[in-house]
């Protein structure tokens, strides 16, 4: 069948979702209320749904006042046997799926359970859904003419005690359906290699005499893999090698930073960027309108939204409300339940919502300091026992500390700078920044994978502040005493900057 062709098949099968979307667009709050109370029946046998009282339930309050605001720390024993084995805990379902993702405040990675309902009724559903929506809004789209390049995660699938892990990226592409490799490259073998130079290696081989018609993957990753292609054919631009490439969906870090240089490699003037919201515990929200940056939130993914307002957050000890009482451009703490067993688990983002009819939202940051310019996804945890265990081998003392992103140019990868002021200093700086590289590997998996081979990030940048510099830019600021502290990880360089002005 004629390439053609098979675009309008496919592309008007996709379009007949969009009338599914009509139905949460008009009746948002009842498409969540519904939703709620199936999520309760289905998992009022599991262990978690007894001990809550799940059947009991009649109302959004009854389940507000009854089932906890959880964190990862919280449920951790509870997944832990999940991994070992056991079923019918927090969901009724088998589960052998677990996303690893790191982040946590005391473990070097997270397992996030993901159900058989997860990746049906959620990320798959979600991935037909951003090409629905990419469509609706270009019909002239050419984008099943030729393939999509994928560009997964940093890991394979390993198997531990009868339930396999990896990252979420590697789990879908081992789940999807033999099918979807015809309209993908590389293929299944190759994107799921878990060395990443031999990796983008064989992705490159694989796919520079393809027809790319369009690129998915986190914007870190694939500027690498872009240069890499380039580097690899002599050509001056992206568009010499694959010249019917149409669109970039991206998501996972902020792509502000990486626009300008997407933009000097793919010189195409009506070439598209399609923004996604997706974690390892579900997909969230998708681009609906071309050259927007608000997401329209998809409410019929079999995730139940709650929003903690951020100048009343107190963790677990919040207190959380449904869709239907938000407003505009309020930071809010995002918390979900989901058909992956999370019960009102707090996920660590915060977002706002920048339009209600219908229900759009913009990613505003985290509920803790930290740095995920690259997905490395570093906390202030990380840092403060990395420099920790660095002091402690080099007997020195930290007394204030700020870090910010290098952000990619060009010629060069991304790494981190920092400014730190010690009270004693170390006798060799390049030692000690080595010590502290190391110590973070050892704390992050996230930063370990993409400080390997200097591939995404180089070896961290040290600056040795002058005595009393960090009092002196607060005083400068009016910041001086009260509750005004010094911020640590910032995925923007203003601070780092402003203060370095004054060494």
């Amino acid at each position: 069948m004629p390439f053609p062709i098979v675009n309008s098949i496919i592309s008007w099968f996709l379009k007949k979702r969009k009338h599914q979307m009509e139905l949460f667009l008009k009746y948002p709050i009842d498409v969540q209320d519904e939703l709620l109370f199936k999520l309760l029946h289905k998992a009022k046998s599991t262990e978690v749904g007894i001990t809550y009282n799940f059947a009991s339930y009649k109302q959004y309050s009854d389940f507000a006042k009854n089932v906890p605001i959880q964190s990862y720390e919280s449920i951790e024993h509870l997944i832990d046997r999940a991994r070992k084995g056991e079923q019918n805990i927090f969901w009724p379902t088998p589960i052998k799926w677990f996303a690893k993702s790191s982040g946590t405040t005391n473990a070097k990675s997270k397992f996030v359970p993901v159900s058989d309902e997860a990746l049906e009724d959620c990320h798959f559903k979600a991935g037909k859904d951003m090409l629905c929506l990419y469509i609706n809004n270009n019909t002239d789209a050419q984008l099943f003419t030729g393939k999509g390049l994928r560009l997964g995660g940093s890991s394979a699938v390993y198997e531990d005690n009868n339930s396999y892990f990896g990252d979420l990226s590697a789990i879908i592409i081992e789940n999807l359906p033999f099918w979807a490799d015809f309209s993908s490259a590389p293929k299944q073998e190759t994107a799921l290699m878990s060395e990443w130079e031999t990796k983008i290696n064989a992705i490159i081989e694989e796919t520079i005499h393809e027809d790319i018609t369009s690129l998915v993957g986190v914007p870190s990753w694939m500027l690498v893999l872009l240069n890499r292609v380039l580097e690899k054919t002599g050509k001056n631009n992206i568009l010499e090698v694959w010249p019917n490439l149409e669109v970039y969906f991206h998501g996972g870090v902020n792509f502000n930073p990486y626009r300008e240089q997407f933009k000097k490699i793919i010189p195409k003037k009506n070439f598209k960027y399609f923004e996604t919201y997706n974690a390892s515990e579900g997909f969230f929200a998708i681009q609906d309108v071309n050259h927007s940056l608000d997401l329209l939130l998809m409410l019929d993914y079999g995730i139940f939204y709650e929003f903690i307002p951020m100048d009343k957050f107190d963790n677990e000890n919040s207190k959380a409300i449904p869709l239907s009482q938000v407003k505009l451009n309020t930071n809010y703490a995002l918390v979900i339940t989901t058909n992956g067993g999370l019960w009102r688990y707090l996920i660590g983002d915060t977002v706002k919502f920048t339009s209600i009819t219908p229900y759009r939202i913009r990613i505003t940051g985290r509920t803790k300091h930290f740095i995920n310019v690259f997905g490395e996804e570093l906390i202030i945890e990380n840092a403060e026992n990395a420099l920790k265990q660095a002091c402690l081998k080099t007997k020195t003392e930290v007394s204030e500390f700020t870090v910010a992103p290098i952000f990619m140019s060009e010629n060069n990868t991304g790494g981190h700078e920092w400014i730190i002021e010690f009270k004693k200093q170390p006798e060799n700086l390049n030692y000690f920044t080595e010590l502290l590289d190391n110590a973070l590997k050892a704390l992050n998996s996230d930063y370990e994978a993409k400080r390997y081979n200097n591939l995404t990030l180089a070896m961290p940048k040290v600056n040795i502040a002058r005595q009393g510099l960090f009092y002196d830019w607060l005083k400068q600021n009016g910041k001086l005493g009260g509750q005004h502290k010094i911020p640590r990880l910032s995925n923007s360089r203003k601070y780092l900057e402003d203060i370095l002005l004054l060494n």
